[in-house]
């Protein structure tokens, strides 16, 4: 990579407008890098949590749940009977993690989609062959979809979005910056569900147990508002990328031996004979697979519905969603590898899911410190008090929902800037953030699908994000000399018209009462 510092790449690329936001940048690149690795982060929260309990179970802290009346203590962790209660959990706290098991199963079905070529080929089929004017909406389009691939969607969609721009005769170097913009800021804007939406799913069921014990948020809690938001966030790209990034990029001069060389990248943009076969036997039987789930769906007594007859959150569908999906994947990964010849015997399937699989061996890790620190958060009651009492502080300022949502976003974007992994971070807000907002009339569903938007759109820009050094790679394939202040001049706008765009959306969504997704509320009722 170039040894350009960020103030060269700043004045080369922006004069000095983006100075102020440069020393802001390099600050948050400095604290971000003492904060510990996310597993060390939690297990010193955990410890935190423990001292916390101690001295607020000696003062009497104390705070009275209006959805039960009854009256919350401190539970001091260092008590014998909690210590005990502590190691007698440990295993069971991490088998039982509600993200762990609902991720496994989804991620084991779409490791063999993504490892039989499905999903890249899907990916480079939709942008292959499009047209000039539509490239850009295109792209975006595409980069909010890939999220189905996960973070190999970034080495996916970044190179294909230079490739795609460079032919159709625009600078290949702006085709990256979108191609990353919509990957990474559309991340939980996806047209199906996806391991993120079982990980967030889980840990907003964690929290809004704090409150009430009986309360599941499904990984389609957010489907409906995902699959739109899809669509406003290429159209938030597409709009500031035409409008006001095209000219900028014009004026950008490329090395000459990068324009000169149209497979800079080694990426295969076109699909051949035998994957576009693969593609259509493969959507055959998505088609299959759709028409059997349905007819096992369509009787009254079905084993997919619940007792009344519905598909409520605790109905066969709902319940077992993730198992429906990951089995989706699964079968139709399959089909698509024996239609193009990349799996030939059986025994590939199973070294498939394990291959797929080694990318989320972190995430598991992360998930035990996890684990672990929400237990201790939960048995403490620190949580449930701090969530009682800052519901009694919004309800004395007397303040709307929309002032305390409005609040919540910008505290979510914050954050995001310096944990950004979208998990880490629902981690340690999801125990606050849901239980306060569900004591507000906020439903759990809203306050995740909230926080989606506040934590992908300002990932784009925070020097924290690991693939905000892959997009930099991209750039100086065709520009050498671009830094980090060149990838800032485009993804500044792009994070701003996302974030006002999306914002925009879940404020009148909410405002209708829609449900986010299947079974979902916009608003919670206690008791």
């Amino acid at each position: 990579m170039s040894s350009t510092t960020p103030a060269t790449a700043e004045k080369r690329t922006d004069g000095s407008e983006l100075s102020w936001l440069m020393r802001v940048l390099v600050i948050i690149e400095k604290a971000g890098n003492k904060l510990p690795h996310p597993f060390w982060l939690f297990l010193s929260l955990a410890v935190i949590v423990m001292v916390l309990s101690a001295i607020f179970s000696s003062t009497g802290l104390n705070a009275v749940n209006p959805a039960t009346d009854e009256k919350v203590t401190v539970t001091n962790l260092f008590a014998t009977e909690s210590l005990r209660e502590i190691v007698a959990g440990a295993t069971n706290n991490f088998v039982t993690f509600p993200p762990l098991g609902l991720v496994l199963i989804v991620l084991i079905g779409v490791a063999v989609a993504e490892q039989s070529g499905l999903i890249p080929a899907m990916l480079r089929g939709t942008i292959a062959g499009a047209s000039p004017r539509w490239i850009t909406f295109i792209v975006a389009l595409a980069g909010t979809a890939a999220s189905i691939a996960s973070d190999a969607s970034y080495m996916i969609m970044i190179p294909l979005g230079g490739l795609a721009f460079k032919a159709v005769g625009r600078n290949p170097l702006l085709g990256c910056l979108v191609a990353y913009a919509a990957t990474s800021g559309g991340y939980s804007a996806a047209p199906m569900v996806n391991s993120l939406d079982t990980i967030l799913g889980g840990l907003s069921t964690s929290a809004a147990q704090i409150i009430d014990a009986d309360y599941t948020v499904s990984p389609v809690a957010n489907f409906y508002f995902n699959f739109v938001s899809m669509f406003v966030v290429a159209i938030a790209v597409t709009l500031v990328t035409e409008l006001v990034l095209s000219k900028r990029a014009d004026q950008i001069e490329l090395d000459e031996e990068a324009d000169d060389d149209p497979d800079s990248f080694d990426v295969k943009m076109a699909l051949d004979a035998t994957e576009k076969r693969g593609i259509v036997i493969a959507v055959i039987s998505i088609v299959v697979c759709a028409a059997v789930l349905f007819a096992l769906a369509w009787p009254a007594g079905s084993f997919l519905r619940d007792e009344s007859g519905g598909f409520g959150p605790e109905s066969g569908l709902m319940a077992g969603i993730a198992a429906i999906i990951g089995f989706g994947f699964f079968i139709v990964g399959i089909v698509y590898g024996y239609a193009t010849g990349s799996i030939k015997r059986t025994a590939d399937i199973p070294e498939m899911m394990g291959k797929g699989l080694l990318p989320f061996v972190p995430v598991i890790v992360l998930f035990f410190a996890a684990s672990q620190f929400l237990a201790l958060f939960k048995m403490s009651n620190l949580g449930e008090i701090l969530a009682i009492k800052g519901a009694e502080v919004f309800g004395a300022l007397n303040t709307g929902s929309f002032v305390i949502l409005l609040g919540g976003w910008l505290l979510v974007a914050l954050g995001a800037l310096f944990l950004t992994s979208g998990s880490g971070l629902w981690t340690l807000m999801a125990p606050v953030l849901v239980p306060m907002f569900m004591l507000l009339s906020i439903a759990p569903e809203t306050t995740q699908a909230l926080y989606r938007i506040g934590d992908s759109t300002t990932n784009i820009i925070s020097p924290m994000s690991p693939y905000f050094v892959v997009v930099l790679g991209f750039v100086q394939r065709y520009k050498k000399d671009a830094g980090i202040g060149t990838v800032l001049s485009f993804t500044i706008p792009l994070s701003f018209s996302m974030f006002v765009l999306w914002g925009l959306l879940f404020f009148i969504w909410w405002s209708t009462g829609i449900p986010w997704g299947p079974g979902s509320a916009t608003h919670y009722q206690m008791g």
